[in-house]
């Protein structure tokens, strides 16, 4: 093989590798919006599942936990403040699971929606089961606790997927009923504060 040869293989692995690179970019450029739109959809629908009565749901804010970017939300009837939802995050066992909880005016649990997870297929993937989520209904936060056995007033944990389990239970909704009791309460007592400096 001359250097010629060298050259030309070169060249022509050069243009390949441009080609390719222009045709991703134009692909990437393209459905990105797309699939933009299309996550805000399915984050609305899920929103609007976890709270049906709620005739708006506005976004109140974010907040990080695990490093992870999540947004919390306020569900009004009309003027009235029927609820909150908040997403959070629990380290399993092999992945975060990017979870969306609703709880009442009084932070009680009343559902949570499993949004994405790498957790194992057959074991850890049972977190979305209903049987699972749907224990989490009418809980407060001093029963957000899982439990190996068969309980009524905590969460029985899957069988075979306990760090599954504990990663939705204590971390995600735990966590995220706990911020939402600490940054709701805090902006209702900012507010007196300022009301009563008015009077």
């Amino acid at each position: 093989m001359t250097g010629k040869d060298i050259i030309k293989i070169t060249l022509n692995l050069v243009v390949i590798y441009l080609v390719g690179g222009i045709v991703l970019t134009a692909v990437f450029a393209w459905t990105s919006p797309i699939i933009y739109r299309n996550d805000l959809v399915e984050k609305e629908q899920a929103l609007k599942q976890l709270m049906p009565e709620a005739e708006t749901i506005e976004k109140l804010g974010d907040w990080t936990i695990h490093d992870k970017h999540a947004e919390y939300f306020i569900g009004k009837s009309g003027d009235m403040v029927i609820g909150y939802i908040v997403q959070s995050f629990g380290k399993g066992y092999s992945s975060y699971i990017n979870t969306l909880v609703a709880v009442d005016r009084d932070f009680t649990v009343q559902s949570i929606n499993i949004l994405g997870h790498a957790e194992t297929p057959g074991l850890g993937d049972e977190i979305e089961m209903e049987s699972f989520t749907n224990q989490f209904s009418g809980k407060d936060r001093e029963h957000l606790q899982l439990m190996k056995t068969e309980t009524e007033d905590y969460i029985q944990a899957i069988s075979g997927a306990t760090i599954s389990s504990r990663a939705v239970t204590e971390d995600a909704v735990k966590n995220g009923v706990d911020f939402l009791i600490k940054r709701i309460r805090e902006g209702e007592e900012g507010e007196r504060a300022e009301r009563e400096q008015v009077f």
